[in-house]
């Protein structure tokens, strides 16, 4: 797949933010890199669950991709956004395999302040989606 025609669907999703376009596009093995949880979450139902979430918590109004960088199979997006007056600086880094599936996607997010907000957020998506507990957030 061509790097344009993959960062075009990318963009679609996110505009549309619609979890059965994301889930088609992410391989079975996928590894997500969250800014605030430990380790990689592995696999596609977990960074399925993740990801939606993110695009709900992040993905309002404000949500614009700035900057894009890109590779033969990688994008490093550069997206700003503002949540309850905090503004966020945040980077999607997407890989992904020949049939255009995501097989790793890392985000990276400032400022602390940022980070501490989207961690309590997003804790409360994942626990009201079954994901964690709402004392593990």
């Amino acid at each position: 797949m061509e790097t344009s025609d993959f960062i075009d669907q990318w963009h679609s999703v996110v505009r549309n933010r619609d979890p059965s376009r994301l889930e088609a596009i992410l391989a079975d093995d996928v590894v997500f890199h969250s800014p605030v949880v430990h380790s990689p979450q592995s696999g596609k139902a977990l960074t399925l669950g993740y990801l939606t979430a993110a695009m709900h918590v992040l993905g309002g109004e404000a949500f614009r991709y700035v900057e894009e960088w890109s590779g033969e199979n990688s994008a490093v997006l550069e997206f700003v956004t503002e949540i309850d007056g905090c503004v966020v600086d945040g980077v999607d880094m997407i890989h992904w395999n020949d049939e255009g599936r995501i097989v790793s996607f890392r985000v990276f997010v400032r400022p602390l302040k940022a980070i501490n907000l989207l961690h309590g957020l997003m804790a409360k998506k994942l626990a009201a989606a079954g994901m964690i507990s709402a004392r593990s957030g």
